[in-house]
């Protein structure tokens, strides 16, 4: 049986890493040169990046799973986790428990460099929209990992509409940010059905993804000054990645407590 203690001390940390998280993310941060560009930016962008979300997604779902896992040695994770729990179940010890949340954040680290050559790379070219795909499959990637990493798999529905979930929450704000953050908890909590179908899920993130990046991708669109819009997508796969990692740690806990 792990120390009791010690999984409490990890709670009591993650709920402190989680009010942090909804602190800094509370209130939309103004940005004086998004007003200076808002009368350049096509009117139908935004509805075409919320298209262009819902069919990477779509995809990537259906068919693109498999060549995301080329990227990664799925099964050494999942007996990693299996080693790694018997450790900490053993040695009883915060050192053992530290290790899921250590290797979580490797897996982070290494997708958001990933991520800063892809942004940049088609940035560079003027490539905005072609980006979204490769933009998610790191994203996706990330999620995937840290889902082994604490035990956790991706392949239903139900864990891709929890998936769908934590990128759109981890990207919302005010009174919206803090009812989804209590909505995840609740599932993580209870394990009740969503009351959501995986399409539906598909496109309020899809919405939420095209709204927040819109600016960024527009300037992304634009060959060499691109490269700024490009970088942004390392500092959106942070954002959500740290989001899922507490939420998949959470789980971890709750499974443990």
């Amino acid at each position: 049986m792990m120390n009791q203690r010690q999984i409490e001390k990890d709670w009591n940390h993650l709920i402190k890493s989680e009010e942090k998280f909804l602190n800094r993310n509370l209130h939309i941060k103004s940005t004086g040169w998004q007003e200076k560009i808002d009368h350049l930016i096509p009117k139908k962008l935004n509805q075409t990046m919320n298209i262009a979300f819902f069919k990477a997604f779509g995809l990537i779902f259906e068919k693109g799973t498999g060549l995301i896992e080329k990227t990664y040695n799925r099964e050494k994770r999942e007996q990693n986790y299996k080693i790694n729990e018997f450790a900490a179940e053993i040695k009883n010890s915060r050192k053992a428990m530290k290790e899921f949340g250590k290797q979580a954040k490797i897996s982070k680290n290494t997708n958001l460099m990933i991520s800063i050559f892809e942004g940049v790379g088609m940035g560079a070219f003027g490539m905005g929209l072609p980006d979204i795909p490769l933009f998610l499959a790191v994203l996706l990637k990330s999620i995937y990992e840290i889902a082994l990493t604490y035990g956790f798999s991706y392949d239903s529905k139900e864990e891709q509409i929890f998936i769908l979930k934590i990128i759109e929450t981890a990207l919302l704000h005010e009174d919206e940010l803090l009812d989804g953050n209590v909505l995840l908890n609740n599932w993580i909590k209870e394990q009740v059905a969503f009351d959501i179908t995986r399409i539906e899920q598909t496109r309020k993130t899809s919405n939420q993804l095209a709204k927040e990046l819109l600016y960024l991708k527009f300037v992304q669109g634009i060959p060499v000054i691109g490269i700024v819009g490009g970088i942004s997508d390392m500092v959106y796969q942070k954002k959500i990645a740290d989001y899922a990692l507490m939420k998949y740690k959470r789980r971890f806990l709750e499974r443990k407590r």
